[in-house]
């Protein structure tokens, strides 16, 4: 381990030999792994793409709708094999696909530290999934006309579904809070389909949590029309990415969800291969993004681009970092209340509890090799320190493991003290059970329970959580990118990350000797030669 509290002049020694190294070893720059000859540090914008065919002629989407159920029947009129393809992808099932199980996903028994878990709570919390009428367990994902085609292919910007309806949008004029939602002109978005763009997929993945900038602090509304400084890949007024440019695509899985399996396996470029998943930022950088010689290009075997270039998430908006659901409950005058703190934000919701947000928050940082590993509901867990729900899978021994920047997001949460296992509150609904109805939590938990198949002591306190995000989107512009200082020190960024020895930051009495013989070495080399040419000076004067 490092000592944070390191000495200046310790400080200064390091530096010193880190000076000595790099004038003794010119050529040391054969970590990062090479880019095939010719190929340059950037692979450009991919031109535009064209459509072939123009949907507001085609007869089975001039019939008049009833449901948008009949709007999909219309699609795959023509698009046979789609919802077929969307049956086996994550944004479908909500599952792992590499889980055999069929346990690892919101659709099975993972939860989360924000609204916690789906079972029992699907009106809400699937109206963010890409079908129509998850209401309960009984749903049928087979049913090729549940598939929602227009929530990713719309270009009118008019279609949305109503946050409490299974997906549905409103047949009627219908209000949600402040918010209007008017019923769909199917025939008129229908007819403008195409390939989806930044709206829609953030509509969903920008307020997920129940708000904006809720969960992933990476993403958030400020990405819809972002500027330079927010993210120089989506620039509006730039490059202008959509979010499958990177989030590849093909039969209509999306590249990029990790859980157990990572969102790609083989680090190559698209000179390396055209076919790659542009996940990874090598993908269209390469793995020496720099110019030549730039020691910043020796980092990429072990310091993801991101831990650089992303300096700081939340830029625009603040994202909730704390959740506090055992402080829920409280009321004012017998009614719901809520309360706002110094960013504009609830810090108190009657239905929520407590909650903290940040802005430009500095990121927390680990070794990360692609891939997660989630508790489930059933997994016995110890309480006596805050529980990781999720754990981020990286060592600095793993070569696909790079240091990675990470939102962390804490909270507190049902627990069942006897079962040692995290319960599902049943938060939603009309019932006497629901917990916003009722504020019973002993009902709620006993109806969560029940829903997911899942036994419950009939005892339940709160446990402290986190959840951890991987930040990879607001890539800031390069001038703002962090210097060798910010992570070069006893007390910089990576201060807490273990496996690697970084000159400037990590103390060593071995490295600290040599650099001292390496100088004194040096100086009485000096003063030896000085004497030498003083002497044969005065003898040619004499």
């Amino acid at each position: 381990m490092h000592n944070a509290n390191a000495s200046f002049p310790r400080r200064q020694r390091l530096a010193v030999l880190a000076l000595a190294l790099t004038l003794l070893l010119p050529g040391a720059s054969a970590w990062a792994a090479e880019v095939p000859p010719g190929a340059t540090g950037l692979v450009g914008k991919l031109p535009e793409h064209h459509i072939t065919a123009d949907h507001s002629k085609h007869p089975a989407l001039q019939q008049p709708f009833a449901s948008p159920q009949e709007v999909t029947k219309a699609c795959l009129s023509c698009h046979n094999q789609a919802a077929l393809q969307v049956h086996k992808t994550i944004h479908w099932t909500w599952l792992d696909p590499a889980d055999p199980t069929r346990k690892m996903g919101k659709g099975g028994i993972t939860f989360n530290n924000f609204c916690i878990a789906v079972p029992s709570n699907e009106p809400r919390c699937t109206s963010c999934h890409a079908g129509y009428g998850w209401k309960d367990k009984n749903f049928d994902f087979s049913a090729q006309e549940n598939v929602d085609c227009l929530v990713c292919h719309d270009r009118t910007g008019t279609y949305k579904k109503f946050p409490t309806m299974a997906g549905m949008p409103v047949s009627e004029p219908t209000k949600f809070g402040e918010e209007q939602f008017d019923p769909p002109d199917y025939n008129a978005v229908a007819a403008a389909v195409g390939r989806p763009t930044r709206d829609n997929c953030g509509n969903c993945h920008f307020y997920g949590g129940g708000g904006d900038a809720v969960k992933h602090g990476d993403l958030d509304s400020s990405l819809h029309t972002p500027k330079r400084e927010i993210d120089v890949h989506m620039d509006v007024k730039g490059a202008n990415f959509t979010c499958q440019r990177c989030h590849t695509t093909d039969v209509h899985f999306i590249a990029g969800r990790t859980y157990k399996e990572p969102a790609f396996t083989e680090r190559k470029s698209l000179v390396q291969d055209d076919q790659v998943k542009r996940i990874a930022c090598e993908s269209c950088h390469t793995a020496t993004p720099h110019k030549a010689g730039h020691k910043a290009n020796d980092h990429t075997d072990k310091v993801a681009c991101q831990t650089c270039h992303i300096p700081a998430y939340a830029r625009a908006i603040p994202t909730k970092m704390w959740w506090d659901w055992s402080t829920a409950g409280k009321k004012k005058d017998g009614k719901n209340y809520k309360e706002k703190g110094p960013l504009g934000k609830p810090v108190y919701d009657t239905q929520k509890g407590d909650f903290r947000w940040e802005q430009n928050v500095v990121p927390e940082y680990k070794w990360y090799g692609g891939r997660m590993d989630y508790l489930l509901l059933t997994d016995k867990v110890d309480p006596a320190k805050p529980v990781e729900i999720n754990r981020v899978i990286g060592s600095p021994d793993d070569p696909n493991a790079r240091i990675m920047p990470f939102k962390v997001h804490r909270g507190k949460q049902p627990f069942d003290p006897e079962l040692k296992t995290f319960v599902v509150p049943h938060l939603f609904g009309k019932d006497d059970a629901a917990y916003w109805k009722t504020y019973d939590w002993a009902k709620a938990i006993e109806a969560g329970q029940k829903a997911v198949g899942l036994p419950w002591s009939g005892k339940y306190t709160f446990v402290e959580t986190a959840y951890h995000y991987p930040i990879t989107h607001m890539v800031a512009p390069k001038e703002k990118a962090l210097q060798c200082a910010d992570c070069h020190s006893p007390a910089g960024r990576l201060a807490g990350v273990g496996g690697v020895w970084m000159p400037g930051r990590d103390a060593s009495s071995a490295a600290d000797t040599l650099g001292w013989i390496a100088v004194i070495g040096s100086l009485c080399a000096v003063t030896v030669h000085g004497i030498l040419r003083l002497n044969a000076r005065k003898r040619n004067d004499g």
